[in-house]
C-alpha cells in the first residue's frame, strides 16, 4: 500500500514538472510580411546613418584632437587649473556621448540581424509582437512596452 501511494505521488510531482515547463514555454514568434520588413530595414539603415554621422562629428571635433589643439594653447598646457578641469569635463563629456552613440550602433546592427532572421518586431523577452508606433520611434527597439517597464522598475 505505502508503494503505490509513493508511485502515484511521484507521477503528480512529474506531471506538475511538465505543466511548469509547458507555461515556462515563450510564445511563437510571429514573423512579419517581407514588404514591412523591408520598410523598417530601410528606416534602420536611415538611422544607422544619422548615428554614425553623429559619432564620426564627436570624433573629428574632441576625441582625435590633442589637449594642446583643444586648448588653444601654443604651450599644450592649461594656465589655470580651472582651464584644465574644464578641459578635462569637455573631453569626459565627449567620450560618454561616444560611447552612447555606439551602443546605439550595436542595438541597431543587432535589430537589422533580427530583420534578415525574421525575428524582428518580437519582444525578446516575452515573444509579443512590438507594437508599430514603438518601431517607428526606436525602429531598433527590442521589447515591448510592458517589458520595457517592468526591465526600469528593477
Amino acid at each position: 500500500m505505502a508503494k503505490a501511494k509513493k508511485t502515484k505521488k511521484i507521477k503528480k510531482i512529474a506531471r506538475a514538472k511538465k505543466k511548469k515547463q509547458a507555461v515556462a514555454k515563450k510564445p511563437r514568434i510571429k514573423r512579419m510580411p517581407k514588404a514591412v520588413l523591408k520598410k523598417y530595414k530601410a528606416l534602420l539603415i536611415k538611422e544607422r546613418e544619422k548615428v554614425g554621422g553623429g559619432l564620426s562629428h564627436i570624433a573629428e571635433n574632441t576625441l582625435n584632437r590633442s589637449q594642446r589643439d583643444a586648448s588653444g594653447d601654443l604651450s599644450g598646457y592649461s594656465y589655470h587649473m580651472a582651464d584644465m578641469a574644464s578641459d578635462d569635463y569637455e573631453r569626459e563629456f565627449s567620450l560618454g556621448r561616444a560611447t552612447d552613440e555606439q551602443k546605439l550602433l550595436y542595438q541597431i546592427d543587432e535589430a537589422m540581424k533580427r530583420v534578415e532572421d525574421g525575428t524582428y518586431g518580437s519582444c525578446l523577452q516575452c515573444g509579443k509582437p512590438i507594437s508599430k508606433k514603438r518601431l517607428a520611434a526606436l525602429p531598433y527597439s527590442e521589447l515591448c512596452i510592458e517589458c520595457q517597464k517592468s526591465n526600469e522598475g528593477k
